[in-house]
């Protein structure tokens, strides 16, 4: 049985119908945790998970939220917050991914990549952070990419985001050390889930002749990053970044 280390705790996670948000929430909830998840038309997987949450004998509430929009992103907060209660623990991990070449990009697809990633997590960050702060205490976690830290061909939009979120979460750390909330960041390899789907076949390819590992990572390989960030464990981690990579990229 999982230690029971988050009991009574609350938990957001965005992007949470699936996929690592999936992993990540279910993690949390096994830990103790109530959560509170957010999606983007996903209704079917939405309630399977959420049918899993309470499966564990917690509490769980979840909606479609567009993180791209702000009115959005507070509302779903608000709502979250009237039916679990004081919010603990953010995991900014909803996501966008696709493969264009790079002189073919548009600005929509480009505002599409920021907005979901960088907008996204920004905001969602703001709307949790000062209630955390007022209480002096909390943890948020954001999901970047080891793509901030190496980029890839035909991913410029999608590692210019990730690393956009990397340095967000270093200039956040350092901006609210000392008011109780802690910061940080995981920053997964490649890992298996939907987002590969729409990558092309010379992608995948290139992508794990990377990883001296020579595999992709399971959702269960990235979540214990999470949950130390989350854990009382985790209280002296503040503007790190963790990133669970196959060796793709050595610190």
């Amino acid at each position: 049985m999982v230690e029971q280390k988050l009991e009574g705790k609350v938990a957001i996670v965005s992007g949470g119908s699936r996929g690592i948000g999936r992993g990540i929430a279910l993690t949390l909830a096994s830990m103790g945790a109530n959560i509170a998840f957010c999606h983007f038309r996903d209704d079917e997987k939405a309630k399977e998970t959420v049918s899993s949450i309470e499966a564990l004998g917690r509490k769980c509430y979840a909606s479609e939220c567009d993180v791209s929009s702000v009115s959005n992103i507070n509302n779903f907060y608000s709502e979250a917050v009237k039916s679990l209660g004081d919010v603990d623990i953010l995991v900014n991990n909803a996501g966008h991914n696709v493969t264009e070449v790079f002189e073919e990009i548009s600005e929509e697809s480009f505002e599409r990549m920021l907005n979901v990633h960088v907008k996204g997590t920004f905001f969602m960050t703001q709307a949790v952070f000062r209630d955390m702060k007022r209480r002096g205490d909390g943890r948020i976690i954001n999901i970047t990419s080891q793509l901030a830290y190496k980029g890839a061909g035909l991913l410029t939009h999608y590692s210019a985001a990730k690393g956009a979120n990397t340095t967000f979460t270093r200039a956040l750390a350092l901006e609210c050390a000392g008011t109780g909330v802690l910061v940080n960041a995981v920053a997964p390899g490649v890992t298996n889930t939907d987002l590969l789907t729409p990558l092309a076949d010379e992608v995948l390819d290139t992508l794990k002749a990377a990883i001296p590992l020579n595999r992709f990572a399971d959702v269960e390989e990235i979540t214990p990053a999470v949950a130390l960030l989350a854990s009382p464990e985790g209280s002296f981690f503040h503007g790190s970044c963790i990133s669970p990579n196959g060796g793709e990229v050595m610190f």
